[in-house]
């Protein structure tokens, strides 16, 4: 049984209510919001495996939804929900991101295909993404040495240190809150104070920065930090 997050964005209660029910008997972890700006809220509230997504939707259109999303990110696969003749949603929806559509009315066994070959090609390109080194300006880092290189300085670093590091690179130009930092580095079962984090950015700050090289992480008052280009 699967455990993949779907987020389901869509007005109508009734059909909301009956995919809700037919993805879960599935093995996958539904939310559903009401309307577009619900939605993204969701999403950007949230890591999510796969977004459901009807284009005819209130306070923003999905289309706006899809655009804004892919503003961030590039990864997570959505899937539109159509009317039968929008051929113009269809190709406006591709060409801003969509991996798929599926149009109304549907059968569930299609749209479970869909879902299921929607998150192998997201879990293929997941594994290419995070084999390749990572790039953020001068810095560099690659997962599988280890290897950490400022401009053409290397800086050797902890393991906790280095996973740190590697979480505030995959999450560039992102706000990243203390306790979402916590639980993704530390874990969901460490039970101490955020502080740490204070702590070990710190670390990271001595090391990484120095008069030759501008500094990497931004502290974003009363949140947490990010690390930008």
């Amino acid at each position: 049984m699967s455990q993949a997050n779907i987020l389901l964005i869509e007005d109508e209660k009734k059909i909301a209510r009956l995919l809700k029910l037919e993805l879960e008997y599935e093995g996958y972890e539904v939310t559903v919001a009401e309307d577009g700006a619900a939605g993204l809220d969701c999403f950007k509230s949230a890591a999510w495996d796969l977004v459901l997504l009807d284009v005819m939707i209130p306070r923003l259109s999905g289309m706006e939804v899809l655009r804004r999303i892919r503003t961030s990110d590039t990864l997570t696969p959505v899937i539109l929900v159509t009317a039968r003749d929008s051929l113009p949603d269809k190709v406006s929806g591709l060409d801003l991101g969509a991996n798929d559509y599926i149009t109304k009315p549907f059968a569930i066994e299609e749209l479970l295909a869909r879902i299921r070959a929607c998150l192998r090609m997201a879990g293929a390109r997941k594994k290419e993404e995070e084999e390749a080194p990572l790039r953020v300006g001068d810095l560099f880092v690659d997962e599988k040495k280890r290897l950490v290189m400022r401009g053409e300085s290397p800086v050797e670093l902890t393991p906790r240190e280095f996973d740190l590091l590697v979480y505030l690179v995959r999450h560039v130009n992102q706000v990243l809150g203390r306790e979402q930092i916590l639980n993704e580095v530390w874990g969901y079962d460490y039970y101490g104070d955020t502080n740490i984090v204070d702590v070990y950015i710190r670390y990271l700050r001595k090391k990484l920065d120095d008069p030759a090289h501008p500094p990497l992480i931004s502290t974003v008052r009363g949140i947490g930090y990010s690390l930008k280009e």
